[in-house]
């Protein structure tokens, strides 16, 4: 089993930045590809970004130039550096875990609990 437990999230003015993190229990993290989906009031849950164990990335449109995605093998912390928030950035912010790089979701295993984004315009 893996546990994922999100921090970071809050408040923030259109163009303001928050940097999320994403602690990981087990021994295992640096063997899974960590990724970060979002998901608005009403809307279906949307890929953010992945990462892969060595550092390769697959970004979203939307957030490509804005955000970016880190990783901390030794830390077993994967974090996600906002940066130009929009209002329409504004999300519950969720981790997740999955074997091989996937934008699906529904191929990520583990998930957190989430981290609310507000972003005021």
């Amino acid at each position: 089993q893996v546990q994922l437990v999100e921090s970071g999230g809050g408040l923030v003015q259109a163009g303001g930045s928050l940097r999320l993190s994403c602690a990981t229990s087990g021994r295992t993290f640096g063997s899974y590809v960590m990724g970060w989906f979002r998901q608005a009031p009403g809307k279906e849950r949307d890929f953010v970004v992945a990462i892969t164990l060595n550092g390769g990335t697959d970004y979203a449109d939307f957030v490509k130039g804005r955000f970016t995605i880190s990783r901390d093998n030794a830390k077993n912390t994967v974090y996600l550096q906002m940066n130009s928030l929009k209002p329409e950035d504004t999300a519950v912010y969720y981790c997740a875990a999955a074997d091989h790089m996937t934008s699906v979701a529904a191929l990520y295993n583990y998930w957190g609990q989430g981290t609310q984004v507000t972003v005021s315009s």
